[in-house]
């Protein structure tokens, strides 16, 4: 997944302009082994901008985030250093000032009405439909952040919205009239499928030494913690009865019922002794911490756990994976225990000797001797095959594609439509499909599609736009940078 991922890397960033604030509920992803320095200090100065770490960690996190939402559980630490997303991330937030700058150039800024409105925009920060300011900072605080830190970045975030927005294109009817016609063209074409399944392959022992030999670096071991820790279960705090009223009478208004309404003392009671209970845990955990930290007291156990088998939630697991050897974590909750954790050790990944990779690399390297021979195979057929015919197609036709799966047929078609030759070879997972173009003529004209088209004809022209925009800004404004990223 990480070569596809590296390979499509620029289709999964979203467009840098078209930016939202997205830790609201999520939590900053940690920063591993990098040390920016103390907090509030900055990485580069574009123009007059001063990029500060947090921006940056910020980037990094939203970023971090659309990667995880859309790979799910797959996706941690590990995939992401191997992507460069930090190095991603930071060329992000130089843009995003280059933007910024030009805008500071035009006079453009944000004011307090501004940013009332982007609030109102955040379901988190509402209390019975409307904006309430006590949970606003109650969010944020969780979020490790405040007011204004946040309120900073939705400025520029509206800024860059602003400047986006002077770029906005408009689209005429012949444009979309011809590019109505031209995205759905038609063609008279045949085809013949090739299965790699359907391919023999017999290497031996040898070669998949050599195939090994050339591809150590893609059998790794994973990364391993020793950990030690301590738990501290859920501990009474015995709370007086004045203690519990005095707490219900500020906060009651956090107490409420399915229907919206105000709980009672007597219906709040066991809600608030729970909460009490958790609170004077936590002082006592935080004291265990502090004996642990002055080496006063010892953790009671040591265990060795590969990253993907640490026990804890993912969020808990990313404190273990973000520290260094030696790092004593505060205490964390994990059902309904907080943990004390110390990383003893870290086993950094090696690759893996050719005995214990083999059962990778033969299921590697069939592939690959396959997908060889299916290559050789389909350039030799090319010239002068027979294949299925099919008029009339479009890159909607999937169902006159016989022998494919539908997303296939689909993939097969979008890649039809935008080869240059007449005839040649298209890959697809575990087949290739000859293919000749007999015949082409534009699409009917359809006014249904007009929208569609139209919409895409705008995002393609402002991306330009905006693009070349970044380009001309990287020539005409100074950039000081404190962090050499890759290419």
């Amino acid at each position: 997944m990480i070569t596809w991922m590296q390979r499509h890397k620029r289709w999964l960033v979203i467009t840098i302009w078209i930016s939202t604030i997205a830790f609201v509920g999520a939590g900053f992803v940690g920063w591993g082994s990098y040390d920016y320095g103390k907090e509030g200090g900055t990485v580069a100065v574009v123009g007059d901008r001063e990029v500060s770490i947090e921006e940056y960690q910020q980037e990094y996190s939203t970023l971090y985030d659309q990667y995880a939402r859309l790979f799910g559980e797959t996706f941690n630490e590990e995939m992401a250093n191997k992507l460069n997303l930090r190095d991603v991330a930071y060329k992000q937030v130089i843009q995003k000032n280059l933007i910024l700058a030009y805008a500071d150039t035009l006079g453009l800024d944000i004011t307090d009405r501004d940013i009332a409105k982007e609030l109102l925009k955040y379901n988190a920060f509402l209390k019975d439909g409307k904006f309430d300011k006590a949970t606003y900072i109650k969010v944020l605080s969780q979020n490790r952040t405040t007011p204004v830190k946040f309120e900073e970045s939705l400025k520029r975030n509206i800024l860059l919205q602003k400047v986006q927005s002077l770029f906005d294109v408009q689209a005429n009817s012949v444009e979309v009239k011809n590019l109505n016609k031209l995205l759905f063209v038609e063609d008279d074409i045949s085809y013949k499928i090739i299965e790699a399944k359907n391919i023999t392959v017999t290497p031996s022992n040898e070669e998949f030494k050599q195939y090994w030999e050339a591809n150590k670096n893609a059998y790794m071991s994973e990364i391993a913690y020793v950990i030690e820790t301590t738990e501290v279960p859920v501990v009474t705090a015995n709370s007086k009865e004045d203690d519990i009223k005095k707490h219900h009478a500020k906060f009651k208004t956090d107490y409420r019922k399915a229907d919206g309404k105000l709980k009672s003392y007597e219906e709040a009671k066991a809600e608030i002794i729970k909460e009490l209970d958790a609170k004077f845990t936590k002082k006592e955990a935080l004291k265990k911490y502090l004996k642990v930290k002055k080496e006063e007291e010892k953790l009671l156990t040591s265990t060795l756990y590969n990253q993907s088998k640490l026990p804890f939630s993912k969020q808990n697991n990313r404190k273990i994976t973000s520290s260094k050897k030696g790092d004593l974590i505060k205490p964390f909750l994990e059902n309904d225990k907080y943990i004390i954790v110390k990383v003893a050790n870290k086993n950094e990944s090696k690759p893996l000797s050719f005995e214990k990779a083999l059962a990778d690399v033969k299921v590697s390297y069939m592939q690959v001797a396959k997908d060889k021979k299916l290559d050789e195979l389909a350039k030799k057929e090319l010239e002068n095959f027979n294949g299925i015919e099919a008029k009339n197609v479009s890159r909607q036709s999937i169902d006159k594609i016989i022998g494919l799966q539908a997303q296939e047929a689909s993939d097969f078609l979008n890649q039809l439509f935008s080869a240059n030759e007449k005839s040649g070879i298209i890959k697809l997972n575990g087949k290739v499909v000859l293919y000749k173009i007999n015949g082409s003529k534009l699409g009917t004209y359809d006014k249904s599609r007009d929208e569609s088209v139209k919409s895409t004809l705008i995002q393609l022209q402002s991306e330009e736009l905006m693009n070349n925009l970044v380009k001309k800004l990287e020539n005409d404004i100074e950039i000081q940078s404190s962090i050499e990223v890759k290419e």
